[in-house]
């Protein structure tokens, strides 16, 4: 698979209270949680949607996140997706984090989505329209 990005979604989050740590910035696990929201807002306006009740979903294998810098409160997380060419049942995401307003990149990240039967617990093949999505 290459490392070919294409911008497939844009989200934007506020940052709660709540999010901080105990130094005030943004909490490194709140990161992950903005990724995962940017993700699952993707996939479902992509006519999928997340739920316990489908047979087939996408599961992510890994992730990763660089900091690079804090994020603080008051702030809006703009979360910037990426996708790249997709394999037989698989593709990366990548995701850059700034504050909105601000052109500065705070965080960068990746995950890989794997396409799974919940019931079989084994891959299956990306679905048509998703595969000609994030090729497109």
């Amino acid at each position: 698979m290459s490392d070919k990005r294409k911008l497939m979604y844009t989200s934007r989050i506020p940052v709660r209270w709540g999010d901080l740590d105990a130094y005030g910035h943004l909490n490194n696990t709140v990161y992950f949680r903005f990724c995962e929201q940017a993700r699952v807002e993707w996939i479902e306006a992509a006519g999928f949607p997340v739920s316990p009740d489908r047979r087939e979903a996408p599961v992510i294998i890994n992730a990763s996140c660089t900091f690079l810098v804090p994020l603080n409160y008051p702030a809006t997380v703009v979360v910037k997706l990426y996708a790249g060419e997709p394999g037989r049942s698989s593709f990366m995401t990548w995701y850059e984090l700034h504050a909105e307003g601000c052109e500065q990149l705070f965080a960068e990240g990746a995950s890989k989505v794997v396409w799974m039967d919940h019931q079989t617990g084994k891959s299956v093949p990306l679905p048509d329209t998703l595969r000609a999505l994030v090729e497109s």
